[in-house]
């Protein structure tokens, strides 16, 4: 419970203050300004000093230490300092938002520039005259950088945890979206409570136990730290709750990537504690070189010296822990210091001998700061009295001018890296990928395994080197997968899980017709017209190009078909043209007969039109010369019935159809349907022809080479007509059957048509329920059909009777019958 009668804490506690990998960046300060004061060439007469504020990463004392500038150095006043010579020219501050945004609301006032380095504050840079610069790029950089690397690996299904500030709020707005339009979704979204130095540190420890089963139990095996330097207290609690369950934390280790704000640190009861939670981890840094002498400045630190400052002995006495006072040891029982103590023997976790990007910035700010005033004091009139007076104008210019000459700086840094900012204050420099590789002696080792780069391509602004990338031991040092389920194979696409996020997803196979050449496909799509899906929906054929072919089977089958009907077609007129003086094939109009088996003859023949590659001739004959010479035929048959008709009619005594009996009434009848025919033919040809063209979507692995009908109208214009034909020779051949006539072939014709018009009414029905070549062999097939039922049920008798019975075939005997 809080008790709000009492104001909160504000006891810092010593020891856990005390952060040994933060010290670092206060040597890699001191190496700087050690370089630049022995270098004659940046500021020559002037000697750089510095002032080291502690703000405890709380409100108050950042705001205190901020005052502090500005007081006398024994006396906190704020507002009131006469010391000219220790006048602070420029402020570096870090390594947190929150200290960042509080000191620049103080210093600010004053328009003293300010280096920010660690994390980038929540304040409006976009402004031209703001008294800071940034020694980071601008966020929107890390954020694609962030983005790439997840899409490079395929991480679609990430959890995510954020410090608890407006930083982490930011983070979270711009970035969610930005996941979510590139297939990316999260598991989680976790915010890691805020760390306090007060005596109530306990009360924020506890507040992340429950994080801690959150993340081992999520399915996830990417986990986005969204944190800054002091965050790291609360991951290095891991290993210790995950022994109080008695799992192997090993075992269940996520892939950390870490942003640049993040960096190790620890506090003092941490020391003793595993860092192979952070095995195979990636992190975000600024883009940096190794520094060369930094490591020899770190191993010649000697706390025993006098010269050396008072934080060095602090540091050494929590770094190794022993004590130079000989009381201490005795109450705490602790070694006592030597001075002795080497640096390089400290694990990692104590103190990096190699400069971290936080340093590193540390350390290119202070190179700032003195070409800064290298390049104020070139631009300032030359002063002729002295050393000290032109010391005295340097330290007496107005501070805002200073900030505007460092917004314009730019140099080389001491490992030949170019030092500059944009427009807005912001260091034009790219990342640094990093791979955390831990040991058992609680030190780890950074290894550089990518860059992101400044780049607009998104192609060139991620590098990666894969194959140097340490994966935490579990993965078996193979590339981790985080997806909520596993990837739809090809032929196979997304459906949504109802109250999933949109990660999560089952696969489909893809319907007929349809493919999916990549995995994860939304949906399935069709192939180009001329090719399909093969078996398993995962690419496309190239169709074949079919039609009715000779050399096919079924082409052969119809050609000799119609041949053979054709070949019995000329031996019967042959054999009719052989006994043409015979009463047999006198009777029913011999001219008929002869036009008859000649049409017949034909329609057999003009199946042939349908069998081959169409071509623009051959589509225009096909249906035409089938339509004009069947009307012939079927109009033949239709004058011979009606002349047995006439010739019954005229042998009535009194009759007057005398008159029409003879060889004009066939040929008018046979001339005026087929005339009929050839007009709509015509008509058809002249409006809409038929023309060669192709069908692709008729079935499904085949290119069908066809005959469009140009207009189908005119096309069932053609058949109908032929129908009508058929129907009124059948009429009048089935009324005509029983008349008294020896030669009557109207009983042979009603047959015959009943066939033929069995056929046709067959074929329309079976035509349109086919499709391809096979429509085609369809109508050759009621062609051969039609014309043989013609063929064999008129003139089958007749020839067996002058082959077989030429007995019967004399006028001796068509006397004797028609008594």
């Amino acid at each position: 419970m809080i008790d709000f009668r009492e104001p909160p804490s504000n006891n810092v506690f010593d020891d856990i203050a005390i952060m040994t990998p933060l010290y670092q960046q206060f040597l890699a300060l001191q190496f700087a300004i050690k370089e630049i004061n022995e270098d004659l060439h940046i500021l020559q007469n002037h000697t750089l000093g510095f002032h080291i504020y502690n703000s405890y990463f709380t409100t108050t004392w950042t705001y205190r230490a901020s005052l502090e500038v500005f007081s006398s150095k024994d006396k906190f006043i704020p507002n009131y300092s006469c010391d000219q010579q220790n006048r602070p020219i420029a402020v570096i501050g870090g390594p947190t938002s929150s200290v960042q945004a509080h000191m620049n609301t103080i210093l600010s006032l004053y328009k003293i520039p300010q280096l920010i380095y660690g994390s980038t504050p929540q304040m409006d840079a976009k402004t031209q005259d703001a008294a800071y610069q940034l020694m980071f790029p601008h966020m929107d950089h890390q954020y694609k950088g962030i983005l790439h690397l997840l899409l490079h690996f395929r991480w679609t299904w990430i959890g995510m945890i954020y410090t608890n500030n407006d930083y982490g709020e930011k983070f979270i707005h711009d970035m969610v979206p930005m996941f979510s339009q590139n297939g990316i979704c999260l598991a989680f979204s976790k915010e890691l409570p805020a760390i306090s130095y007060s005596d109530d540190i306990l009360s924020s420890v506890e507040a992340g136990f429950e994080m801690f089963d959150v993340i081992m139990g999520s399915t996830v095996n990417i986990v986005m730290v969204f944190c800054e330097i002091e965050e790291m207290i609360l991951l290095r609690l891991f290993p210790t709750l995950s022994k109080q369950e008695g799992k192997p934390l090993w075992k269940r280790v996520k892939v950390w990537i870490m942003t640049t704000q993040m960096d190790f640190t620890s506090l003092p009861f941490q020391r003793n504690e595993d860092t192979d939670f952070l095995h195979g981890a990636l992190s975000f840094s600024i883009h940096s070189k190794e520094v060369v002498g930094f490591r020899r400045f770190l191993q010649t630190r000697n706390p025993t010296l006098e010269e050396e400052d008072s934080f060095m002995r602090l540091f050494w006495e929590n770094a190794f822990e022993c004590s130079f006072s000989k009381s201490l040891m005795d109450e705490e029982d602790k070694a006592i210091c030597t001075g002795k103590e080497k640096l390089d023997n400290l694990p990692t976790s104590v103190l990096e001998m190699d400069m971290t990007g936080h340093s590193y910035s540390v350390y290119n700010a202070v190179y700032v700061v003195a070409h800064t005033l290298h390049n104020f004091q070139s631009s300032l009139p030359k002063c002729k009295r002295g050393e000290q007076e032109a010391k005295e104008k340097l330290l007496k210019q107005p501070l805002w001018k200073l900030n505007y000459v460092m917004r314009r700086v730019s140099f080389n840094n001491s490992v030949g890296e170019k030092i500059s900012f944009n427009q807005y204050g912001e260091l034009e420099v790219g990342f640094d990928i990093i791979n955390w590789i831990t040991f058992p002696n609680q030190s780890f080792l950074r290894v550089r395994v990518g860059r992101i780069d400044l780049v607009e391509s998104q192609e060139e602004m991620l590098t990666m080197v894969k194959d140097e990338i340490v994966w935490p031991r579990r993965f078996n040092q193979a590339q981790p997968l985080s997806q909520c389920n596993n990837k739809c194979s090809p032929g196979y696409s997304k459906s949504k899980i109802e109250g999933k996020p949109f990660c999560c997803y089952d696969c489909l196979r893809c319907p007929e017709g349809k493919m999916a050449i990549q995995e994860d496909m939304d949906t399935c799509i069709e192939c180009p017209q001329d090719k399909y899906p093969n078996k398993n929906q995962d690419s496309c054929i190239h169709k074949v190009i079919t039609f009715l072919m000779y050399e096919e089977k079924l082409g052969t089958i119809l050609a000799a078909s119609t041949l053979f009907c054709s070949f019995i077609t000329v031996v019967i007129l042959w054999i009719f043209i052989m006994n043409k003086n015979t009463p047999l094939v006198k009777a029913n109009n011999q001219g008929l007969t002869y036009v008859l088996l000649i049409a017949l003859l034909l329609c057999f023949l003009c199946a042939l039109l349908f069998i081959g590659k169409p071509s623009k001739v051959a589509c225009a004959l096909r249906q035409t010369a089938f339509g004009i010479i069947f009307s012939v035929a079927i109009s033949c048959v239709l004058a011979k019935t009606i002349i047995v008709v006439v010739a019954f009619m005229a042998t009535k005594p009194g009759s007057k159809m005398t008159r029409w009996v003879g060889k004009r009434l066939g040929g008018s009848i046979v001339s005026c349907c087929s005339f009929i025919q050839v007009m709509i033919c015509i008509t058809w040809l002249a409006i809409s022809p038929p023309f060669p063209d192709t069908d692709m979507n008729s079935t499904t692995n085949e290119i069908i080479l066809k005959c469009n009908e140009g207009s189908v109208l005119m096309f069932y214009c053609v058949l109908g007509f032929m129908g009508f034909l058929a129907i009124v020779s059948f009429m009048v051949a089935f009324l005509a059957r029983k008349l008294p006539n020896t030669f009557n072939e109207a009983k042979h014709i009603t047959f015959s048509m009943l066939i033929f018009c069995s056929v046709w009414l067959s074929f329309v029905p079976t035509y349109l329920s086919t499709k391809g070549k096979y429509m085609v062999a369809v109508e050759i097939f009621s062609i051969i059909a039609s014309s043989a039922a013609l063929l064999i049920c008129i003139f089958s008798p007749k020839c067996f009777i002058i082959i077989f019975r030429p007995d019967l075939n004399n006028k001796k005997q068509l006397t004797r019958k028609k008594q």
